[in-house]
């Protein structure tokens, strides 16, 4: 059964959807079975995971307003190496459709769990808003991924984010639990980024994970060709820092294929 983590932080530009394609991308590589739910209208976890969301004949939007299932809008992304639920613009469609919907919150959660038994884990990409679109997400998910940036306004954003995972919690998904943080765009150089990672070992202790991901051009260069960085440039700062993100994670979780080699 799957592990559904939503991966999502309400101040944009800080490394999410870079997170989820190559977070997915480096956990299939170590022979898990990975579905990556695209949740942002935007489709850029689409669009760099090599599925072109101009021509999807399906999307998030066909499944939320239950046109199609989860396993009619699902497919392979054979360049990445893991499946995909795509979307694109016609997903913000979905949420003015389901506006007087009973049970709109949990329309991905019900439509996710009809293939959760089929993958190890369901990563989400939310949209950089509270949107009803994140909602859903957060009500589908075990745990929330939070990636930040080692800087002030990111604790503030923080902040709020932890504040809308004890809604959810109050109001949708009660389960609901903090996977873990990631810092994204490090730079040991700096001297803020110390003091704010820091701050938040301090805070939140083995919840932030030891794996950082660094300034990597490859990282930037890699969605423009629809890859994720390990397989646009598997020996990349950026490549290797996912890689050791995904190990991280399998460990904690115990995982039964802890021994798998990584097969790119």
């Amino acid at each position: 059964m799957a592990r559904v983590i939503a991966v999502t932080n309400q101040k944009g530009g800080v490394g999410k959807t870079t997170t989820c394609v190559n977070l997915a991308a480096s956990l299939a590589a170590t022979k898990r079975r990975v579905l990556l739910v695209d949740m942002d209208p935007q489709g850029n976890a689409t669009m760099g995971s090599g599925v072109d969301k101009n021509a999807l004949e399906r999307s998030g939007y066909d499944m939320l307003t239950k046109r199609a299932t989860a396993a009619e809008v699902i497919f392979r992304a054979e360049a990445s190496g893991f499946d995909i639920l795509p979307s694109n613009g016609d997903l913000t469609a979905a949420e003015v459709e389901l506006m007087n919907e009973i049970g709109r919150e949990h329309r991905l959660r019900l439509a996710l769990n009809k293939v959760r038994e089929n993958y190890d884990y369901i990563l989400i990409d939310c949209p950089p808003s509270l949107s009803l679109l994140t909602v859903n997400a957060l009500s589908a998910a075990d745990t929330v991924l939070i990636p930040m940036q080692c800087e002030y306004y990111a604790l503030e954003g923080l902040a709020a984010l932890m504040n809308t995972v004890e809604q959810i919690q109050e109001t949708v998904n009660p389960d609901l639990q903090v996977e873990g943080i990631l810092r994204t765009m490090y730079d040991p150089r700096n001297s803020l980024t110390l003091d704010v990672s820091g701050q938040l070992n301090e805070f939140f202790g083995d919840k932030v994970y030891k794996a950082v991901i660094p300034r990597n051009v490859r990282l930037a260069e890699a969605p423009s060709y629809g890859l994720p960085a390990l397989k646009y440039d598997r020996t990349s700062k950026g490549a290797i820092a996912y890689l050791a993100l995904a190990g991280e994670m399998v460990r904690r979780h115990g995982s039964q294929k802890t021994s798998a080699a990584v097969a790119v």
